[in-house]
């Protein structure tokens, strides 16, 4: 049997470094981030859907499109967001069934979903297991003003649209504290897959 566990946390609490971290003990995961890029390709339904909700001035020069000009948009209004996502989730999900049930199929140990909005989303239905990855507000918000260069005010709106990891942490069936080295977050990764007769 495969277990399929969902990976999530919160913008710049370090999902993505866990989310490598698997790699290390050969489990696939399939990144929800990585497929709404492909599903907003050129030639992609999603991109002409965006382009008629959006206008033609959120692509750039090569008719891709412009993620920058489109995150400002629709972090400063919930309605556009609400576009965005009803645009983009469905084919996101499609993908990531898709792909999910093909190393089910393939009969793999464990296969993990990379989810940022998996909470938020209501796909917890998508998987068996979840982990959150947590960091203290401060840390995140040092994080993301660090690792994008946004001004504090921006950082703590880009925050602020998303559930508080402290809630999502409340939600998981296990947590890896993130605020430390990165080892110590290697070593709760592997004790977890350890616990669940993964390793």
């Amino acid at each position: 049997m495969t277990c399929v566990i969902g990976l999530t946390g919160s913008i710049a609490s370090g999902k993505s470094t866990v989310s490598l971290m698997f790699d290390d003990f050969g489990i696939p995961v399939i990144d929800a981030d990585k497929l709404s890029r492909e599903a907003v390709k050129p030639g992609q339904p999603a991109l002409r859907q965006i382009v008629e909700g959006f206008g033609e001035e959120i692509l750039l020069e090569d008719g891709t499109l412009d993620r920058k000009k489109l995150g400002r948009i629709v972090f400063r209004d919930a309605e556009k967001r609400q576009l965005l996502n009803s645009i983009v989730h469905p084919e996101v999900r499609r993908l990531m069934l898709t792909q999910r049930d093909a190393y089910i199929a393939q009969q793999e140990k464990a296969v993990v979903l990379d989810i940022p909005l998996l909470f938020e989303s209501k796909l917890e239905h998508f998987v068996e297991k979840i982990i959150v990855v947590y960091v203290d507000p401060q840390t995140q918000l040092y994080r993301l003003m660090e690792r994008d260069g946004y001004p504090e005010q921006e950082a703590k709106r880009r925050i602020a649209v998303q559930m508080p990891v402290k809630e999502k942490a409340a939600l998981a069936d296990a947590v890896i504290d993130n605020n430390g080295a990165k080892h110590a977050t290697f070593e709760q990764l592997q004790q977890i897959l350890d616990d669940w007769d993964i390793l």
